[in-house]
């Protein structure tokens, strides 16, 4: 053998006694100087009843061990109390553990574990040292009774009969700031009666925890407050939320716990139950960014029961046999800062019983929804406590269905689109709140919503406002492409509807004073239909009278069709209104007007200042007013019942109707009316005005021929105390322009024959001296061609109505021709002779005599003058003040 080879022999040999040596002093040096040693350079006491260790491979191997720390008030160390059956550590880092006081091992097994285990107090990170950390690439423990209390010793952390293994544990100082006191890659664990006491509100237990394979399952956890709802309130004035939960049953597999983040794949909770009770606090925004990050793979819960309450304890939010499935659950410092602070990739959602409370109740029997689709029966809305200027709804419905396209929030800001939204079978009513008006309101969550289809089936629905109800009954209505998006000034949100149908029967309308319905309604962008249209009082004429302050119109109107073709917007911010046809057939209505109540001061503005006072574009090229009939009727305190005016087979075409609003376009408007006024003799009327000119001028001018003058009686008897014995109006012609301040035109009345007749109040007994005075002055017949008279200086009353206006001219106009322009001293001779009955006959002569001698003098021009006097009662209309 070779000399070298030898010598190397020798020396491994004598290496090898020396490593022997050297392991079996250490292990007779750590049998009896290991405690002291200890005691002496740790924190803790250790003691065993048996110890071996291999200094070459690191391994230990002890039992029977007793450990306590040495200075149990020391709360800047951790501390440790208890006892280890048995102990084996793989690849102990006795260098570390000596030199640098870094407890480290790549396997750690402790068999019957009882230990007690205070965490050190959280170093400031600004300012405090770093603490060494505890590295355990694998730990595991058989039947251990483990207990954790934080600095302040309490109760953070405990678990009974633990079986756990887990793969490279870590226990340093950051993650008990997360609350994540460990850290690892992989475990498997099983355990009972676990205890965890995150902060001072909540603590969390579970019963029983056991894994299999990765597969996770927890028996009856539960996180339970501390405190009660009164005591939180009191104690923690800014939190906002209180939360209960408990879980029977949760399977999960995979979980993953890192510095800041908690993963978990396939977690199934069953018959979850989860309270929060609402403090009333709003949740103070913080600048600090969360450094938390949570992913769920595929999280069922089955058979939850939900239950929020508000701050007076009553039920805010609750659902039963909620069922929720969840794909990709994240949440995480990105997802936190969205309006829905987690996302995900898919969920399907459903519940029974859901129950939703603030001023009104909303309850639904079942819900269904996932990022696709969505459906709800038999929802049900009442009115709940209710608040000063809100409305309320009274509902019910069937059936609730929409179909989506796309869903997101991004940047805080929703957009949606909607496939169609179907609602089926609503009945009930809604009562509309107080308007308050927004001081600039922004567009809030939405940035893009669109409904490509709404539909609106089979409903019945009552809308009141003020006590005044609009009912549909067999309600159909369906809206294609509604988009909502902010306006372009991000003031408010602007509504833009593409097209929309609308369809009614036994549609209703109910005022103080009227009903309103029709047997049909339909409406769309292009063209309305309405049948069977009426208008019908729901008080008496004297009811009317006692309940209006001033003077104001009863009407009763009844029409077969209103039928409308064109284009109009009422949705958008741009509306318009443009009909190209609007037709009203065989219309009948009844006006009624009592002279008994006040006079009613407002001024009344003509017809061109009301259309050009309304606010949007709107033009009507031709309003046709077919086959009608009209009646006026009037009463004063002195007459014996109503008088009456017919215009009987009533046509009026309205050419141009406008407000004025459509740049470019003509602002005339013309009007014709052809009649046949008292049923006995046509009248056409020609009428217009400028909607554009804002001295709001005017022309109307008409005809009216072969009237027998009795024709008017049911008018001027029972309001004038006068009737038309004989005679005919053979045509009547006017001619008038004007503008609010009055009018001045030409008349000309073309009679034979024409008799009156002066009555009693009763309208019975003839007055026969004032009859025959009447007759004096009346010009029984015109002539064949009598010549036009002019009516002049007609001076409105601007609280009086246009018609007034008008009738001033036809007044003036009748006298001038009947009476003749000498008009004031005929109605004083008139006066002088009714004041004393014992001088008439001396009066009827001088006034006989008066009147043959101003046959013989000419008429001067300067006597075209408006007289006033008897005469006016005679044929004087009473006013009728309008509303235009």
């Amino acid at each position: 053998m070779k000399k070298w080879v030898k010598k190397l022999l020798i020396s491994l040999g004598i290496l090898l006694l020396i490593l022997l040596a050297a392991n079996f002093g250490l292990n007779i040096w750590l049998k009896t100087q290991l405690p002291d040693y200890i005691k002496k350079n740790t924190d803790y006491k250790v003691s065993y009843k048996t110890l071996d260790v291999d200094l070459g491979s690191g391994n230990i191997f002890a039992a029977g061990i007793t450990v306590n720390s040495k200075d149990p008030q020391n709360i800047n160390v951790m501390g440790l109390q208890g006892t280890i059956d048995t102990l084996k550590i793989s690849r102990f880092g006795i260098y570390d553990a000596i030199f640098n006081k870094r407890i480290s091992s790549s396997d750690l097994l402790l068999a019957n574990p009882n230990l007690n285990i205070s965490l050190a107090k959280p170093t400031d990170r600004k300012t405090g040292k770093k603490k060494k950390p505890v590295l355990f690439e694998n730990i595991r423990i058989h039947k251990g009774t483990i207990n954790i209390f934080k600095h302040t010793k309490q109760k953070f952390l405990s678990v009974q009969e633990l079986d756990l293994f887990v793969e490279n544990l870590q226990m340093t100082e950051e993650s008990v700031e997360d609350r994540l006191p460990i850290v690892f890659d992989r475990y498997d664990i099983k355990g009972k009666s676990f205890f965890f006491r995150p902060d001072n509100v909540y603590a969390i237990t579970i019963n029983t925890i056991t894994t299999s394979d990765g597969q996770m399952s927890v028996g009856n956890f539960r996180l339970t407050p501390l405190l009660s709802f009164d005591q939180f309130k009191r104690f923690y004035p800014q939190k906002s939320k209180l939360f209960e939960f408990s879980i029977p049953k949760m399977d999960f597999k995979d979980i993953v716990l890192a510095k800041n983040k908690i993963s978990l794949t396939n977690a199934d909770f069953q018959n979850p139950v989860f309270k929060v009770y609402n403090a009333g606090v709003k949740p103070k925004k913080t600048d600090k960014k969360l450094n938390f990050e949570l992913n769920l793979e595929n999280i069922k819960f089955n058979n939850a029961a939900v239950l929020v309450t508000q701050l007076n304890g009553s039920r805010l939010l609750s659902a039963n046999t909620l069922n929720l499935k969840i794909n990709q659950l994240k949440f995480d410092k990105v997802t936190a800062e969205e309006v829905i602070p987690v996302g995900y990739k898919d969920f399907q959602f459903s519940a029974r019983d859901v129950h939703y409370s603030n001023h009104q109740d909303f309850m639904a029997e079942s819900i269904a929804v996932n990022p696709k689709s969505g459906e709800i029966r038999n929802v049900k809305v009442s009115p709940g406590a209710p608040e000063i200027g809100k409305g309320s709804m009274d509902l019910k419905t069937g059936h609730i269905a929409f179909n989506i396209n796309k869903l997101e929030f991004f940047r805080k800001k929703l957009n949606l689109d909607l496939k169609d939204v179907l609602v089926e079978n609503v009945s009930g009513t809604i009562k509309a709140g107080v308007n308050k008006p927004k001081k600039n309101p922004g567009p809030g969550l939405i940035n893009s919503v669109i409904v490509r289809k709404m539909s609106l089936k089979n409903s019945n629905i009552i809308y009141d406002k003020g006590k005044q109800p609009l009912a549909f009954h067999d309600l159909n209505a369906t809206v294609n492409t509604l988009e909502i998006g902010p306006n372009s000034n991000n003031q408010g949100l602007s509504f833009k509807v593409k097209d929309y149908f609308l369809t009614t029967r036994n549609f209703a309308y109910r005022t103080p004073f009227y009903n309103l319905s029709a047997g049909l309604l339909k409406l769309n962008k292009n063209k309305i239909q309405v049948n069977n249209f009426v208008m019908k009082p729901l008080v008496s004429r004297a009811q009317f009278i006692k309940m209006i302050p001033v003077e104001r119109d009863l009407y009763d109107i009844k029409v077969s069709q209103i039928n409308a073709d064109g284009t109009w917007d009422l949705f958008s911010n741009n509306k318009s209104i443009h009909a190209s046809h609007v037709t009203v057939l065989a219309a009948d209505a009844n006006i009624f007007r009592s002279k008994i109540p006040n006079d009613d001061p407002q001024v009344k503005p003509l017809y061109s200042k009301l259309l050009r006072s309304i606010k949007i574009p709107m033009t009507v090229n031709n309003l046709d007013l077919k086959n009608s009939v009209l009646v006026y009727e009037e009463d004063t305190p002195e007459s014996a019942g109503p008088g009456k005016l017919t215009f009987g087979n009533f046509n009026m075409n309205v050419k141009n109707l406008n407000s004025a609003k459509a740049k470019g376009k003509s602002t005339k408007v013309d009007i014709k009316i052809n009649c046949s006024f008292m049923n006995q003799a046509p009248l056409s009327v020609n009428w217009s005005f400028d909607v554009a000119d804002h001295n709001d001028n005017f022309a109307i001018s008409g005809k009216t021929a072969n009237l027998p003058a009795s024709g008017i009686n049911p008018f001027i008897r029972p309001y004038l105390h006068v009737t038309a014995t004989a005679g005919t109006i053979q045509e009547m012609l006017f001619n008038f322009k004007g503008n609010p301040a009055g009018l001045h035109g030409t008349f000309n009345l073309k009679h034979k024959d024409l008799k009156i007749a002066v009555l009693n109040k009763n309208n019975h007994e003839k007055k026969g001296v004032l009859t025959a005075v009447a007759n004096l002055f009346i010009r029984s017949d015109s002539g064949k061609f009598p010549e036009a008279v002019a009516v002049e200086n007609v001076e409105r009353d601007p609280t009086k109505s246009f018609f007034n206006l008008f009738w001033k001219g036809i007044e003036q106009g009748l006298k001038k021709t009947l009476i003749g322009k000498s008009v004031e001293k005929t109605e004083k001779t008139v006066k002088k002779a009714v004041s004393s009955v014992k001088e008439v006959k001396q009066t009827v002569r001088e006034i006989k005599q008066d009147i043959k001698s101003k046959k013989q003098e000419p008429k001067p021009e300067e006597e075209k003058k408006e007289k006033k006097g008897f005469l006016k009662n005679v044929f004087g209309k009473k006013e009728k003040p309008e509303t235009e």
